[in-house]
């Protein structure tokens, strides 16, 4: 098959492994803080990239670049990370953080129009409102939505989360060009465990309970997520314009849906159904252009 037909499937593999995070945070959180969780996370998966680096012999950034990434890591992944994890960690249902950060694409492409006055057609708007309609859809139709406290940690954390990959996105696309991925992803890594450590001493006991749902968590979110998701993520920031990158958001939480219902019998009704076809006819919308000029 030719590299420019495999390029066509990248956004479906990284919707489908990026919709893991959830459930890996869901099986792992129980037995671990959550600062404490990522901050393991990050030394393991700089262990795997400088094996990887040194596998491809990679070519190093120099010192701007390098520093350039260290700020895509504390957006992308520290403020990302750490507040989803913080949010779920605070109570909040893993459902009700998915749909908070799935505002990611509304709020990348108004800074996109803001900040560099990347234009987007009426339609593509329209698209993005649909998509955000449609994941609202997908959580009304769950399990247990609206039966929860939402207290203010939670709330700020998951805000910090939206606001930090929505930047981290942009700034990936207009200052972390020409980088090398596996080099690049390694400042960004080591940038990330530089701050959950600093959270985890700060904040938390650090404390772990060594089960096999933590320990396999733990190796999915390595492999699956921090290493595939985020190689196949900027791969598609550095080919795409970044709302066109931020759209394939909207389809996580619809994934996420149907993978809770596989591993946890969560039932999907005919709401959340409705929602799936909403927010793919959405994606498509912001997409279209895009397909057409290409």
């Amino acid at each position: 098959m030719p590299v420019a037909a495999l390029k066509r499937y990248i956004p479906l593999l990284f919707v489908l492994l990026w919709s893991t995070g959830f459930i890996g945070a869901r099986f792992g959180l129980p037995y671990i803080e959550p600062f404490n969780f990522l901050f393991i996370r990050m030394l393991v998966t700089l262990l795997v990239f400088l094996g990887l680096v040194l596998a491809f012999h990679a070519a190093w950034p120099g010192p701007r670049q390098a520093l350039h990434q260290m700020v895509v890591g504390s957006l992308v992944h520290a403020g990302y990370l750490g507040g989803v994890f913080a949010a779920i960690d605070w109570q909040m249902p893993a459902g009700v953080a998915s749909l908070i950060v799935g505002l990611q694409p509304l709020l990348t492409a108004v800074l996109a129009w803001v900040v560099w006055r990347q234009r987007l057609l009426p339609l593509q708007w329209l698209g993005l409102v649909l998509g955000l309609l449609g994941v609202a859809l997908v959580l009304a139709g769950g399990n247990r939505l609206g039966q929860f406290d939402l207290n203010a940690p939670a709330l700020i954390s998951v805000l910090i989360a939206l606001v930090a990959i929505s930047l981290g996105t942009l700034y990936q696309k207009h200052f972390g060009q020409g980088v090398n991925l596996l080099t690049g992803s390694f400042y960004q890594y080591l940038a990330t465990a530089l701050w959950m450590g600093l959270l985890t001493w700060m904040f938390e006991t650090g404390e772990v309970d060594w089960q096999p749902e933590l320990i396999g968590a733990l190796a999915w979110l390595v492999l699956g997520l921090s290493v595939s998701a985020i190689l196949l993520l900027l791969l598609m920031i550095r080919e795409g314009e970044a709302s066109r990158v931020a759209s394939y958001f909207y389809l996580v939480p619809p994934v996420t849906a149907i993978e809770a219902w596989l591993l946890f019998d969560e039932q999907l009704g005919a709401l959340a159904l409705l929602g799936v076809g909403v927010t793919v006819s959405g994606v498509y919308l912001v997409l279209r252009r895009q397909a057409a000029s290409s």
